[in-house]
């Protein structure tokens, strides 16, 4: 009797993560984005149901602030690491989570 074994080979070396903004909410969102470094990007207009594309930052602290239509903002904080997807919810009742996943 023979067997095989499958080693994992990771795919990813230290690279940046990256995010992006989901919109599970009934109104469009607009996202400020901060990190560590003092970069600022801005993804303006995500529409309900719809979602940003990724986007890569150093890694470290990032703070996204969330605008509602109503000028509502929802601020979170997020620690991201190397080669780490992560997902920026906002529910349909305007509240956030953040998911991840690692690409390794």
């Amino acid at each position: 009797m023979s067997s095989t074994v499958f080693t994992g080979c990771s795919e990813c070396n230290n690279e940046n993560p990256r995010a992006r903004v989901t919109n599970l909410g009934s109104e469009e969102v607009s996202v400020q984005v901060k990190t560590t470094g003092g970069n600022t990007e801005n993804i303006n207009t995500i529409e309900p149901g719809k979602a940003s594309e990724f986007r890569s930052y150093s890694p470290g602290q990032v703070t996204y602030t969330i605008v509602l239509k109503n000028n509502e903002e929802i601020v979170e904080e997020v620690e991201m690491g190397f080669c780490a997807d992560y997902e920026i919810i906002v529910d349909q009742d305007n509240e956030v989570r953040t998911t991840s996943t690692d690409r390794e």
